[in-house]
């Protein structure tokens, strides 16, 4: 049985990435911040017949997930499939009126947290010569779009990272996929607007948005593609939205 690491997994598209594997017969290795919801998610899942281990800790703190890497029982230390999905947008201003702070959170997590769980993971893939890395990127990591400046820069980063990781394992069997969703309805948008439901729920106005389901099916065929098959990058949209800043909305959505 093979095993799938999903950071950020107690909401949005780690979440439902959660549900996809399990059904797909996957073990996993949840990974979040809130240890509450992670045992309870745990324990859905294994009413449902999957095989779960929870770590709770931030992956911006690399103490911390070097800590939880190394207590990982023997029998669940090989990982199969890591998802990088723990990412976060905040605030929506113009670059020289942001919160410094805000800054800080999406740099950190959006950029060094992937690379701490890539820099523990990776190496036990490269020595077994197997292993898949999915990042979840997003449309911004394409072009910037108004008032996006440092969460577009993050994403353009998680592009980069993942081009040059992908280069870096050419030699080996290890494959990596940056996968970059558009308009996906979670808390994403409330996280971004700290709170504010009501700007969150603007966002998805006039258009109906892809699902965290709709990415955690692309990831999913990802991780199942035949061994010689590496689904570089795929770009997911929803039919109505052309690129990071181009929507047609309609009143019936």
């Amino acid at each position: 049985m093979k095993t799938t690491f999903i950071t950020g997994a107690t909401s949005g598209i780690g979440l439902a990435c959660a549900y996809k594997f399990a059904q797909a017969g996957y073990r996993l290795i949840l990974n979040g911040r809130n240890a509450d919801r992670l045992e309870q998610i745990a324990s859905e899942l294994q009413g449902q017949g999957a095989t779960v281990l929870t770590l709770c800790f931030d992956v911006r703190d690399r103490e911390a997930a070097q800590k939880a890497l190394a207590c990982l029982p023997a029998d669940w230390q090989t990982i199969d499939v890591l998802i990088n999905n723990a990412g976060l947008a905040l605030g929506l201003e113009k670059e020289y009126e942001g919160a410094f702070s805000d800054w800080d959170a999406m740099i950190d997590t959006n950029i060094k947290g992937l690379l701490n769980l890539t820099r523990l993971v990776v190496p036990g893939m490269v020595e077994r010569n197997r292993g898949h890395v999915i990042n979840i990127g997003s449309v911004a990591g394409d072009a910037a779009y108004a008032n996006g400046n440092v969460y577009c820069a993050t994403k353009a980063a998680v592009k980069a990272l993942s081009d040059g990781l992908r280069i870096d394992l050419a030699q080996t069997a290890v494959r990596v996929t940056n996968l970059k969703p558009g308009l996906v309805q979670t808390n994403f948008s409330v996280t971004r607007f700290h709170g504010d439901r009501q700007k969150a729920d603007n966002v998805y106005k006039g258009i109906k948005p892809l699902s965290g389901d709709d990415i955690a099916d692309v990831a999913l065929y990802a991780a199942q593609a035949p061994e010689h098959v590496q689904i570089a990058e795929v770009l997911v949209l929803a039919t109505h939205q052309a690129s990071g800043s181009v929507i047609f909305r309609e009143a019936k959505f």
